[in-house]
C-alpha cells in the first residue's frame, strides 16, 4: 500500500532519478564530479555517440538541476551542481529507512506467526 503523502524530502527528486537513469548522462555526471568544468568537446571525447548527442544528454541533466552550463568565450563550460546529488542521496536514505521500517514489521509478523 502506497503512503498517502509524499514524504518531503522526496518532492521533486524523480527528474534527478530520471536523468541519472541512463547510462551517458550517468558518465557524464561522474565526469564532471572531479570538480572541474569541461566543455562539449571534452566530454564527448572517447564518448560512443556524437557531440549533438551530448548536447540533448546535458540538456537534460542540466533540465533536472544537476549540472550547469556558463559561456565562455565561443564554448560552454558545463560543472555539477552538486546541491541536487545532495537531494537525490537524501531522498534514497529515506527510501532505505522506509524499507527497513516494512521489512522491521514483516520479521515481527513472521515470528508472531
Amino acid at each position: 500500500m502506497l503512503a498517502k503523502r509524499l514524504d518531503p524530502t522526496l518532492a521533486g527528486s524523480a527528474p534527478i532519478f530520471a536523468a541519472l537513469g541512463d547510462d551517458t548522462r550517468l558518465r557524464l555526471v561522474s565526469r564532471l564530479s572531479a570538480g572541474e568544468p569541461l566543455s562539449i568537446t571534452a566530454l564527448a571525447s572517447g564518448a560512443a555517440v556524437t557531440r549533438q548527442a551530448i548536447t540533448k544528454h546535458l540538456l537534460v541533466l542540466e533540465e533536472a538541476g544537476l549540472i550547469h552550463g556558463v559561456r565562455q568565450g565561443r564554448e560552454r563550460l558545463w560543472e555539477l551542481q552538486p546541491k541536487r546529488l545532495v537531494a537525490a542521496r537524501r531522498a534514497l536514505d529515506v527510501i532505505a529507512r522506509q524499507w527497513d521500517s516494512a521489512l522491521g514489521r514483516l520479521k515481527d509478523f513472521v515470528e508472531q506467526q
